[in-house]
């Protein structure tokens, strides 16, 4: 759960912070406020966009922090990136925004990718508003929402279900691409043969081309090549008549003068002089050996020369030497495997495209049969849930049909009918509402008013929270277009679910706030032609105040304190039944949420040391 959240620098909101507890936190305040503020905090901690037109005016950057009470995946994901928790095990969060725009990201202290926070937020809070509204009537949006209550048995048959896709496509577009350029393909095909043919038949070696510049070289100057190795040789063997001696010859004669001159230090010069002269041996020997192998033979040099020019008809046009023919040979022949449209090839091809197709249409399948029994399941349950807000003879219907395919798309044959093959199936989602008894079934966008669709997405995230469940759920004014006793209605079922949840909710409607367990006011005030705002925690006698201003604008007066105190009674009486009726496992399961929560989020004494450093 979410403990504590700090603001600074957010629209009108300069510096506030947010002390939260389990159970139901209500958010109110006049228009203008800042009340928007909040949930866009909780965007930015969220990993949600971030603008620079949300700084306040003058601020150089917006910060927003929030501690989390963390999950098992939320401290798994810390790990992952070298993350610490406090030694509460809570975790904290931060995001700043600089007026240019730019955006910086931190968890437990460490500087991380904005999607780590998005990440995060999957495991510990969902954020709904207005907007989700307007998303609920969108089709795509449906079958995700219904994904989402299905879990498991849609999400694995739909992974594979992908997978597959991913592969049946690469082979439809290639027997496409054989088939309708069999003729440039053939083509490009004989070129390649040809290519190869040419260089299979020079064969050339790695390397080849540099051994045989060495060669040619060594041929041409091979006159002055051994006219060097012979002098070479001369001086240190001597002439061949024995008439003037060589090198070897003198240092021979010199260490034998030594050896035999009787003089110890004269003598001990032997040994040197003998190493000498087997070092001048030994380079006597490897030129008379350098001497025989060098090739002039003008035949031979010929031979090389002729080699060369063929090897260079191959460099002219396939690679700059002949490790780049070899490479370009090797690459040739992988593509010519892949050009094969002869009608054994096609035919291979078909027969993979028909098995991927085959084993496609059975993942469909799973997909669709999963999401229809979802559906009856979600329907059932949102049903329920809307006769609790005032919507008694109101029924959800969610449709799951197949998508006939069209043109452009890619078209599965599934259970013998035509499909559209999507990236989520081959199945059309339309949630439809009938709104009393003798009315038509409708779509949410034809058949809701703004008041109804407010109640139809509470319901729906209701019956979504058991199958999707995360810590902490936001609502930011979903109440809009509802008053009356659907009011009252929507307080009462936002202060069910925070039995097992934390809910916050940005709220205009006192039938609403009446249910909360804490009371948070934004309150805004004007200096300096500056409009700035602040966020505190309500008494309870402050409580009842702020619901008289809520009711009309009363607060002053003992009619509007009378109204309000008998809102709350009523919101009291109702919140202590509702919790009575909850089965004894729920109950327990409540306690042991808030049990931990505390412990883990209201040790606010020594954990509080690390108070969110400033990211900025």
């Amino acid at each position: 759960m979410l403990s504590e959240m700090r603001i600074q620098g957010l629209g009108v909101i300069d510096d506030a912070t947010l002390e939260l507890d389990p159970g139901l936190t209500v958010l109110t305040g006049e228009t203008g406020a800042g009340k928007t503020m909040v949930v866009t905090g909780l965007n930015l901690l969220g990993g949600g966009r971030a603008e620079a037109s949300r700084v306040s005016a003058g601020a150089k950057r917006a910060v927003v922090e929030g501690r989390f009470a963390a999950s098992p995946a939320a401290l798994e994901l810390a790990d992952e990136v070298s993350a610490d928790a406090d030694d509460d095990g809570t975790l904290i969060a931060a995001r700043t925004v600089s007026a240019d725009g730019r955006s910086r990201a931190h968890l437990g202290g460490r500087s991380v990718p904005n999607g780590v926070l998005g990440r995060l937020a999957e495991a510990q809070l969902a954020v709904h508003g207005q907007n989700d509204q307007l998303r609920l009537l969108r089709g795509a949006d449906q079958r995700a929402l219904l994904d989402r209550f299905a879990g498991d048995p849609v999400a694995t048959p739909l992974a594979a279900y992908r997978s597959v896709r991913s592969a049946w496509l690469d082979v439809v577009a290639e027997l496409a691409e054989r088939r309708d350029n069999a003729r440039r393909l053939a083509q490009e095909a004989d070129l390649l043969r040809h290519g190869l043919a040419e260089i299979e038949a020079v064969d050339p070696q790695p390397g080849e081309d540099r051994e045989l510049v060495e060669q040619a070289r060594r041929m041409v100057e091979a006159d002055d090549l051994r006219a060097a190795a012979e002098g070479a040789h001369a001086a240190l063997s001597g002439s061949d008549d024995g008439e003037l001696p060589g090198a070897v010859g003198l240092a021979g004669r010199a260490k034998g003068l030594a050896e035999g001159s009787g003089d110890p230090e004269l003598a001990d010069l032997g040994p040197r002089l003998a190493d000498a002269v087997a070092v001048l041996a030994d380079a006597a020997a490897e030129l008379s050996v350098y001497l025989d192998r060098l090739d002039d033979d003008p035949e031979r040099l010929s031979q090389v020369l002729a080699r060369q020019a063929e090897l260079k008809s191959l460099t002219r046009k396939y690679a700059a030497d002949t490790d780049g023919v070899l490479d370009w040979a090797a690459s040739a022949r992988d593509r010519l495997a892949g050009l094969d449209t002869s009608d054994e090839a096609l035919a291979a091809l078909a027969a993979r495209r028909d098995e991927l197709a085959a084993e496609l249409a059975g993942h469909a399948a799973e997909i669709t049969a999963a999401r229809t029994e979802a559906a009856g399941r979600l329907a059932e349950a949102t049903t329920a849930e809307l006769a609790g807000l005032a919507m008694a003879d109101a029924r959800l219907q969610v449709g799951v049909a197949l998508r006939p395919a069209g043109d452009g798309g890619p078209a599965l044959t599934v259970g013998g009918r035509g499909c559209h093959a999507g990236t989520s199936g081959v199945d059309e989602v339309e949630i439809r509402l009938v709104p009393h008894h003798g009315a038509p079934s409708r779509p949410l966008h034809k058949g809701a008013s703004g008041g109804e669709l407010s109640r139809v997405m509470l319901a729906l995230e209701v019956a979504l929270a058991g199958a999707d469940p995360v810590p902490t759920m936001v609502f930011d004014e979903v109440d809009a277009g509802v008053g009356g006793r659907a009011a009252v209605e929507i307080g009462r079922r936002l202060a069910r679910l925070a039995a097992r949840h934390q809910v916050i909710v940005v709220t205009h409607l006192p039938q609403v706030a009446a249910y909360a367990d804490r009371h948070l006011v934004v309150q805004k005030a004007s200096g300096e032609g500056v409009t700035r705002s602040s966020v505190r925690r309500l008494s309870e006698e402050e409580r009842t105040q702020e619901l008289a201003r809520m009711l009309a604008g009363m607060d002053d007066t003992d009619t509007g304190r009378a109204h309000a105190e008998e809102l709350r009674d009523a919101a009291t009486t109702h919140r202590e039944a509702d919790r009575a009726a909850l089965r004894p496992a729920d109950l327990a399961q409540a306690r042991s949420r808030r049990a931990g929560a505390a412990r883990s989020g209201s040790g606010r004494g020594p954990a509080r040391r690390g108070k969110v450093a400033k990211a900025g």
